[in-house]
């Protein structure tokens, strides 16, 4: 059994196991056991009814969260030409071609999301066991591999984040900061359930929402009541 620290401990002692507690409720408990000196990163956790080994069971999509991630992303883009001063333009950290993939394939890994346009995914695929191990790799069904790199970047700065079900069954997103505000813990937590919910395999048996809890990085999860949280994303 894992053993937790005292500030761990006492941020337990405030949340009852047993309950169910509705958004608002979650969120105001959230802001309560975030103790830690640091802004801590607001954690989503849903379980699902599917099997991901099923094709036709994958649940992946991409939402735009009304009040942003609170993060502030280090983008990186694959791009040349015209494409290269879009990107840099639209406000890029970092923009190249082979010289990026020499420079990543070299070790550097400063970056939270790769972009590239659909030519450069050539030299791109060489860091196919680099960029796939950290989930890093462009992908169209994530909107990464684009040529409207203006848009893209601008959303994914806005709060754009990417949602998948792992091997287990489970989707687990940040969705903002400790230091957020109750509404807003609130009013991104709807916005991603409703995508997830919109995103249910069609044909699919059985409760597709099985559970969903909140938590921060350092502290205890919360149970949401989903009936509730569905009625507020609806």
């Amino acid at each position: 059994m894992a053993k937790h620290g005292k500030r761990y401990i006492e941020a337990a002692k405030l949340i009852d196991p047993e309950k169910l507690y509705t958004p608002a409720e979650a969120a105001a408990l959230l802001k309560k056991t975030a103790t830690a000196k640091f802004d801590q990163t607001i954690e989503v956790h849903i379980r699902l009814g599917v099997d991901p080994r099923q094709s036709d069971e994958m649940v992946r999509g991409t939402i735009g969260l009304p009040h942003g991630t609170g993060k502030k992303l280090r983008i990186v883009v694959f791009a040349q030409g015209d494409k290269a001063a879009e990107a840099t333009k639209a406000g890029a950290d970092v923009v190249g071609a082979a010289d990026l993939v020499a420079k990543i394939d070299g070790g550097w890994m400063e970056f939270d999301i790769v972009i590239a346009t659909p030519d450069m995914m050539g030299q791109v695929g060489k860091l196919g066991k680099v960029l796939g191990r950290k989930g890093l790799m462009p992908n169209p069904k994530a909107g990464t591999i684009t040529m409207d790199l203006e848009r893209t970047i601008s959303e994914l700065k806005s709060g754009r984040v990417e949602y998948k079900v792992d091997k287990i069954g489970a989707i687990h997103l940040g969705i903002g900061k400790a230091s957020f505000t109750e509404d807003q813990i609130v009013g991104n937590l709807s916005a991603l359930v409703d995508a997830v919910n919109r995103a249910k395999p069609t044909g699919l048996k059985g409760t597709y929402l099985k559970g969903i809890s909140v938590a921060t990085s350092m502290g205890p999860g919360v149970a949401i009541d989903v009936p509730a949280l569905l009625a507020l994303a609806g």
